[in-house]
């Protein structure tokens, strides 16, 4: 089975949940725990709140959430044209951040994902890709 959907959103902390329950319900096609769901709603928010707080700095932008299931895993990526990410390889070290904040997001959601990738250009934009496979998939591949 293979399904795509789209979500393109402006960069307002009030659609934050809005992102949270559409990745949520798209990828309830798969056979993820609640434990699961729960962790792919965490990454998305703080993706989503990282290119508000972070890329966009307050300015109002689009936040381009592609998602995809193919090959029983689900594929999400996450754009933004903000400021971009200078040093990726700091920003990804848990407690670095550029504003109040604690930090955590980008550890987060390395750590919740099965894969994590990121690419930024100053100016340009980031873009986060992350895929979650869930454990029941995972134990009949091993």
């Amino acid at each position: 089975m293979e399904n795509k959907a789209r979500l393109v959103i402006d960069s307002l902390s009030d659609n934050i949940g809005l992102a949270r329950v559409t990745v949520a319900s798209f990828a309830s096609q798969l056979n993820f725990t609640l434990a699961e769901l729960e962790e792919i709603k965490v990454a998305i928010s703080e993706a989503v709140s990282n290119s508000i707080i972070h890329g966009y700095q307050g300015e109002i932008g689009e936040i381009d959430i592609s998602m995809r299931v193919h090959e029983h895993q689900l594929e999400i990526i996450i754009e933004d044209q903000g400021c971009g990410i200078e040093d990726i390889k700091t920003a990804c070290e848990p407690a670095y951040t550029t504003a109040d904040r604690m930090g955590l997001g980008l550890v987060f959601i390395d750590s919740f994902m099965d894969k994590f990738e990121i690419a930024s250009k100053v100016n340009q934009g980031t873009r986060l890709k992350m895929v979650k496979i869930p454990v029941q998939e995972q134990k009949q591949v091993n």
